[in-house]
């Protein structure tokens, strides 16, 4: 199995370091997996699902830059329409007649939506999401799922983490996963006070296994909502078009309040998106708007995802990965699951040291995959929608022969 270097990454961080808070911050950092000797830390390139470090090492993508890039790196449809409208204009100081065909797109896809608001980023429509549910209902409180993640604001950000005050956490109540009956627990202890619940349509949390609804889940859900007055709210930010056309609400057959959508629906272009349903029409105010040309790239991102039939490929495509992981790793000692939609799959191994200890030999032999350092014994595979079999089958290979070594 190859083995990559990273003399020129390891050159870049040194200067790094000397200008930025531990060289490289946030979600990118080196730091949570060690040995960071593994790891590339500059990439120089990317194109389709692949990308190139500093040093030349060539790598499949596994995270999508975390998820927005859909269709991948470069894509020369999207990539064409964000700068034909470019070079007409991008933020102007007037509305965009881009921001209208889109919304008008939306609004015929989207079975639950009548209007389409438009921000920056997903943050931005989680906010606002929540914002609506208090001025709809007069209410203060917000249910989430223990685990789940919305955005970089202190209202969502788990305790403890720097710069939070207790305030910050004062209306929002953090329930279990699949739990119907702390659900309505907690709205029966905070009766005349719950604004709204807001959840992933699947949960998959930063830090903990992915898990499917509970059959009976949603639906039980939305009825419990819908008979106290509470809005319901769907984050779609990373799933959104992966599962299916209308949100993936239709995939799991329930009917939100909200659906807020981000950069994956313009390939990676800054743009969050909240669609909602009649009623919250008159609670709408301007708080923020995005460029005419993110517009334009989200309206091709769509188009040619429905144009060429993406999500069946997709749904089919993950069977075959799936079946070629369990060819490659499924009698193996170390292995306890794979599962997954479409092409966002898990490998569970049964400890966090041999994830660690895979996904250093894997990287290091050319896949980027979210990582085991965020959940002991999890690799997170999820590539882009053009990805392709030949791809599925190298990685199958790669994986078999980390794993074999991880074993020793």
């Amino acid at each position: 199995m190859k083995t990559f270097e990273y003399p020129q990454s390891a050159a870049w961080f040194q200067r790094a370091v000397q200008v930025i808070p531990c060289g490289i911050y946030g979600h990118f950092s080196p730091a949570p997996c060690p040995p960071v000797s593994a790891y590339p830390f500059f990439g120089a390139r990317a194109k389709g699902a692949r990308f190139w470090d500093v040093d030349g090492n060539e790598f499949i993508d596994y995270m999508c830059a975390y998820g927005p890039m859909i269709l991948g790196h470069g894509n020369p449809v999207v990539d064409e329409a964000y700068q034909a409208q470019m070079r007409e204009a991008d933020s102007n100081s007037i509305a965009s007649t881009r921001m209208v065909e889109l919304a008008e797109y939306l609004v015929d896809l989207v079975p639950i939506a009548d209007w389409a608001f438009f921000a920056k980023n997903g943050a931005d429509v989680t906010n606002y999401a929540v914002m609506i549910a208090r001025a709809a209902t007069g209410r203060s409180k917000i249910i989430g799922i223990q685990g789940g993640y919305h955005g970089t604001s202190p209202w969502m950000q788990a305790p403890g983490h720097h710069g939070l005050i207790e305030a910050d956490h004062q209306h929002v109540i953090r329930i279990p996963w699949n739990d119907l009956g702390t659900l309505e627990q907690a709205i029966n202890r905070h009766a005349n006070d719950v604004a709204g619940f807001i959840a992933t349509p699947y949960h998959h949390p930063v830090f903990a296994d992915s898990e499917l609804p509970a059959d009976g889940y949603w639906s039980s859900v939305e009825k419990l909502l819908r008979k106290h007055g509470i809005v319901f709210i769907i984050d779609d930010v990373r799933c959104g078009f992966r599962l299916h056309m209308g949100g993936s609400c239709e995939h799991f057959g329930f009917k939100p309040d909200l659906i807020c959508f981000c950069k994956a629906i313009a390939n990676g272009y800054p743009i969050g998106i909240a669609i909602y349903a009649d009623h919250f029409a008159d609670l709408v105010e301007p708080v923020s708007k995005t460029a005419c040309s993110a517009c334009s790239a989200a309206s091709a991102t769509l188009k040619l995802i429905a144009d060429q039939n993406l999500l069946r490929r997709s749904e089919q495509l993950g069977e075959f990965f799936k079946e070629k992981l369990h060819e490659a790793l499924g009698t193996h000692s170390l292995l306890r699951h794979i599962r997954g939609l479409g092409l966002m799959i898990e490998i569970e191994l049964i400890n966090q040291e041999a994830a660690l200890a895979t996904h250093h030999r894997a990287s290091r032999a050319g896949l980027i995959t979210g990582t085991g350092n965020v959940r002991p014994g999890i690799l997170r595979l999820t590539p882009p929608l053009i990805f392709t079999a030949e791809m599925a089958e190298e990685t199958a290979r790669i994986l078999a022969a980390a794993i074999s070594i991880a074993d020793d």
